[in-house]
């Protein structure tokens, strides 16, 4: 008996009809835009109503292009310049994988700013709504990176429970890292968000929502890239820190500053 699991190995695809498949990755992306959406109608509603739900409609096009365009020219500027500088059509094939989380949330932020400004709509108070919703999309893109056997994480104790062996990743026991990034980044931050916005006094100050989202998500993910296999091409950068870690830093040091500034505005 080995002292380590098995990966299941999953099938990527959940249905494909002749050449058109549809894979888990892109079901996660679109379960987590529809449930967000949904959520996000009731939650501009909450005193200080600060959008329609109508308004909310129209951005989830806004939303998702944001995500998607942010998302992949985050992978190719962040993670890999030279190779698609190269290769420069491999840029649009999304199909090959390849999603920045930290350049598609830049997607987002420009999304945010675009759409306030054209509907006159009070950005923090938009944006706090959006950021309670954001962690459900996230749980369900880790979920899905470890049905794909993707992102697997470093080398554990052979004596760890739940340590597990990853086909495309040699014969080594590693830790779970996509279950534990799904569990902080998804559960964990979902709780906090959902609690944090049933409080009045959270709500009333603009911006603190945000805040509390970005430090909640860059803490989880510098916790999770302890965890996590650096990507081979890029492995550990400045004083031992992974790509994921110094783009998260930024986030939460904004986060932090974003809390304070509404709470000096509700003095």
């Amino acid at each position: 008996m080995l002292p380590v699991l098995l990966f299941p190995q999953f099938d990527p695809v959940v249905v494909a009809v002749g050449p058109l498949a549809i894979r888990w990755y892109a079901l996660a992306y679109i379960a987590g835009l529809l449930i967000a959406w949904r959520l996000a109608r009731r939650l501009v509603l909450c005193r200080p109503v600060v959008a329609t739900p109508e308004q909310v409609d129209d951005f989830l096009t806004w939303a998702t292009l944001g995500v998607v365009f942010g998302g992949r020219m985050g992978y190719v500027l962040f993670y890999q310049p030279g190779f698609f500088f190269e290769h420069p059509l491999k840029i649009f094939a999304l199909w090959q994988g390849g999603m920045s989380f930290h350049g598609g949330m830049l997607g987002v932020v420009v999304a945010l700013v675009v759409f306030c400004y054209q509907q006159k709509i009070k950005l923090l108070g938009f944006s706090d709504r959006v950021a309670v919703v954001v962690p459900i999309g996230l749980g369900l893109g880790r979920i899905a990176n470890f049905i794909n056997g993707e992102l697997w994480g470093r080398e554990a104790p052979a004596d760890l429970p739940w340590a597990m062996i990853f086909p495309n990743a040699g014969m080594v026991p590693r830790h779970p890292s996509q279950i534990y990034q799904a569990l902080m980044e998804g559960l964990i931050l979902t709780i906090v968000m959902a609690a944090a916005v049933r409080r009045d006094g959270i709500r009333e100050r603009a911006g603190t929502l945000a805040g509390i989202f970005l430090v909640g998500y860059g803490i989880a993910r510098i916790i999770g890239e302890f965890f996590r296999q650096p990507d081979a091409f890029l492995g550990f950068l400045f004083a031992g820190a992974t790509m994921g870690q110094l783009l998260s830093l930024p986030m939460v040091i904004i986060g932090l500053g974003l809390v304070w500034r509404a709470q000096r505005r509700s003095v």
